[in-house]
């Protein structure tokens, strides 16, 4: 494996990794304002108050994407295994 090839490969595998986190953390940071936001208004200082709704939006949104995660999860898995094959030869 040449230098350039794993870099490549590195940096396919960042940018495969922030595309398929970006759904969660955008919506988590969505959801922990608004119950900040919340939490000031109302002046209620209580913990879990932002962590249940994180998790539940987080679980929601797990079944919703997750057709979509299994689908990108396999090609990226096949890319690389076809990638590793082409590498060996």
């Amino acid at each position: 494996m040449t230098p350039e090839a794993a870099i490549d490969l590195f940096k396919e595998l960042v940018m495969f990794a922030l595309l398929v986190m970006t759904p969660f953390l955008a919506v988590i940071l969505v959801v922990g304002l608004i119950m900040s936001l919340l939490q000031s208004v109302t002046s209620i200082q209580e913990q879990t108050l932002t962590f249940v709704p994180k998790l539940a939006v987080l679980a929601l949104l797990l079944i919703v994407l997750a057709p979509w995660l299994l689908r990108n999860l396999s090609e990226f898995a096949i890319q690389c295994i076809t990638r590793m094959g082409v590498m060996g030869s």
